[in-house]
């Protein structure tokens, strides 16, 4: 048992800002109070105790490239089987991915993460292979899986559907690259299977413009209309929405993921945030691809901040884009899947405590706060 105790803690799902102590057991929040102060005492005086970072899309085996192939498109980077990434990918030792995917995760507890949600390649045996170096660290991975049977103009749909199963019985979902890649036909067994058993499914959408011009041109319906009207738990990037994309989302069940600083970097827009906030969309950060990006999640959010503002000419809430790094997951929970939740009691002991620079706890930790900045991490499994 420990006490964290005189921080500014950002409480509940809605980060409200309290000077109160924090008492932990047997790694779960069992009270939270003004005077409370049991078993260890951990001093958070003048510090900020904000809920642990969930990274909200990343794709962890390209850590093996960092950095090549800067400058050429999105689909030479990326797109399956001939990106730069996926040669990359086919080559690497199983040795070389794990090396790279652990000190990847490891830069992530560092700086505040505890949980990601991994686009992974490599079928059955990729997934096994991120369990497997994630194994001994204090991080939670969210696996997607994907198979090569799913591509193409004219897929066997019953080895689609027994490849679906089998990925199933180890990932805790499926995520296919995107609509360029498979037919609807895959994208409706996908999510089918996904939901019986209480699964996420998770697309790619609208990440470049060329994506959803060709959309509309071959199928007159934008990737965002495909991917709501298919029922996907998760949509990711929503870049380049069309006409009426956002307002569907809206009215769908779908979670967003926005990941501005690889949009950035591939030059394939800015994801229109500001208005998803005012529509009350309320999506997860991601740092996406570990070739384009850190997996960082301070990075990402002063970057985003400050985007924002230039790109809008208006400011974003700070409390706003944290809780798309912390507890904007609450709402998006397939069958416990994520167990990520709000600094509240009852709920898991999964937080990071920072040094205070300024009177705006949210700014302090958007825009002021570096990896060095950290003084505790707190989860589930242990005290970092």
């Amino acid at each position: 048992m420990f006490t964290v105790s005189n921080g500014i803690i950002l409480k509940g799902q809605n980060l409200v800002a309290s000077k109160e102590n924090i008492v932990v057991d047997d790694g779960k929040i069992i009270e939270i109070g003004k005077d409370l102060k049991e078993g260890k005492i951990i001093d958070a005086e003048g510090a900020v105790v904000c809920p642990s970072f969930i990274n909200g899309h990343m794709h962890i085996g390209d850590s093996i490239i960092k950095d090549e192939g800067y400058g050429l498109s999105l689909s030479e980077m990326v797109k399956p089987p001939n990106g730069v990434k996926h040669i990359a990918l086919a080559n690497a030792t199983d040795e070389e991915l794990t090396l790279a995917m652990q000190e990847s995760m490891w830069d992530m507890v560092n700086s505040g993460t505890t949980h990601f949600i991994d686009y992974r390649e490599g079928g059955i045996k990729g997934v096994k292979l991120l369990k497997k170096a994630s194994k001994d660290i204090p991080i939670k991975p969210i696996i997607l899986g994907r198979d090569d049977s799913f591509y193409g103009d004219n897929p066997d749909l019953k080895q689609v559907k027994i490849a679906i199963r089998r990925l199933l019985k180890v990932a805790d979902g499926i995520a296919p690259s995107g609509f360029g890649e498979i037919t609807e036909d895959v994208a409706r067994l996908i999510v089918e299977e996904c939901k019986k058993q209480d699964k996420i499914s998770s697309i790619h959408v609208a990440e470049s413009e060329s994506n959803q011009i060709e959309s509309l041109e071959k199928f007159e319906k934008t990737e965002i209309e495909k991917g709501v009207s298919n029922n996907f738990n998760q949509l990711v990037h929503i870049t380049n929405p069309k006409n009426d994309d956002l307002d569907l989302i809206l009215k769908s069940n779908s979670n967003v993921v926005v990941c501005p600083r690889a949009n950035a970097t591939l030059n394939v827009g800015v994801c229109r945030l500001n208005e998803m906030l005012k529509l009350g969309i309320k999506p997860l950060l991601g740092t996406d691809n570990v070739m384009l990006n850190s997996p960082n999640m301070l990075r990402e959010l002063e970057f985003t901040l400050k985007l924002m503002s230039v790109y809008y000419r208006d400011y974003i809430s700070p409390k706003d884009l944290l809780k798309m790094a912390t507890t904007n997951v609450c709402s998006f929970n397939v069958n416990n899947i994520i167990q990520k939740t709000s600094i509240s009691e009852g709920n898991f002991a999964e937080f990071v405590i920072f040094k205070s620079f300024s009177k705006n706890p949210y700014l302090n930790i958007c825009n002021r706060c570096e990896t060095k900045n950290i003084l505790y991490i707190i989860n589930k499994k242990c005290i970092v």
